[in-house]
């Protein structure tokens, strides 16, 4: 065979070869790069939560992000929803999607679940029965405290306005109720008849009660109405950070130990394929940077070394369990489902 026939034939085999396996390796580049992209896409969750926390996950957010970023090399946009606790639940029951919602109690939750959105069993996919966080329920009077307002007692006093959210709205309302409600009982040996009077009378000294805790506090230190605002200890703390010289805290003899909630709305995110964010976006609350967030937001963390380094909370408050009225299931069907004390004490203005 002639020999420059044969350089030439293995000479052409060489160069398809070497085609072949630039159009292989340019191929699998490729898919490399569109995997790549793909990790990196940014994805979107949506947090549906109460009223007060505006500001805690205004910050929390940020610091998410970055922590996503780290973790995946992906990137998020995060939107947030706020609103009363319970009406928050029921927007997401009827419709609103949330990848997760962070509401002020665990019947609130609750009621997601029962909508079919929420798997049974939530209470427990994350540590504390899925209360990264704390708060309680304290006095805000205005700068003096001129009506002397110093326990649950004084609020009854004839000429006393209170300003409380609505409890079958808000769930900030509900502890509020509840804390009222434990301390009348120590004061009346638990003589049903004579707390609920106590409470009958509270409530004929509100004069507003708006949908959620932040329009409650906007009533108070916006609009000027009322002597007491009975306001979770974050909103309080914010108050005093806003307006120094116009505001004090008083704290109660009695109150309860709130318990914010938050849960993965199950069905949403695997609709939209975001459980592992979503779940990492809860987790990250109990994180040392999530705990330090909460706090420098004066929600109490759950973790207690981080607690301690927060002087502004004080510890030695006798906080009442939710379980002093049998859970929460339990408390919303006695005072506040309908029919309930709660609408048999009341009396619109």
């Amino acid at each position: 065979m002639n020999q420059n026939f044969v350089k030439s034939a293995i000479a052409a085999s060489l160069l398809i070869a070497g085609t072949i396996g630039f159009s292989a390796c340019s191929s699998s580049d490729e898919q490399k790069s569109e995997t790549s992209a793909k990790k990196v896409e940014k994805q979107t969750l949506t947090n549906v939560s109460y009223d007060p926390t505006r500001e805690l996950y205004a910050n929390y957010n940020e610091v998410f992000k970055k922590h996503w970023k780290e973790k995946t090399g992906g990137e998020v946009e995060i939107t947030q929803s706020h609103g009363g606790s319970g009406k928050q639940a029921l927007e997401v029951a009827n419709g609103l999607e949330a990848d997760v919602v962070t509401l002020a109690l665990e019947f609130d939750v609750n009621a997601v679940r029962d909508a079919g959105l929420i798997e049974d069993g939530w209470v427990k996919e994350f540590p504390l029965n899925s209360s990264p966080y704390t708060s309680t329920i304290v006095f805000l009077v205005r700068k003096g405290n001129p009506k002397n307002l110093k326990d649950w007692g004084d609020l009854v006093k004839p000429g006393v306005g209170i300003i409380t959210p609505n409890p079958k709205t808000s769930g900030g309302a509900r502890w509020n109720y509840l804390a009222a409600w434990a301390w009348a009982e120590k004061q009346y040996n638990n003589d049903e008849a004579k707390v609920k009077d106590f409470i009958k009378k509270l409530f004929q000294n509100v004069l507003v009660l708006a949908s959620g805790a932040r329009g409650s506090t906007t009533t108070f230190i916006e609009n000027g109405q009322g002597d007491v605002l009975l306001a979770w200890e974050n909103e309080a703390f914010l108050a005093l950070k806003d307006y120094p010289n116009d505001y004090e805290i008083v704290i109660p003899s009695i109150s309860i130990l709130a318990e914010p909630s938050v849960a993965i709305v199950d069905k949403v995110v695997d609709k939209r394929g975001t459980r592992e964010l979503a779940t990492e976006y809860l987790n990250y609350l109990y994180s040392d940077e999530g705990q330090h967030i909460a706090a420098k937001n004066h929600y109490r963390p759950s973790n207690k070394a981080i607690l301690d380094q927060y002087k502004e909370f004080d510890q030695n408050v006798n906080l009442i369990s939710i379980e002093h009225f049998g859970g929460w299931d339990k408390a919303q069907g006695t005072h506040f489902s309908n029919g309930g004390v709660f609408d048999q004490i009341y009396e619109k203005k």
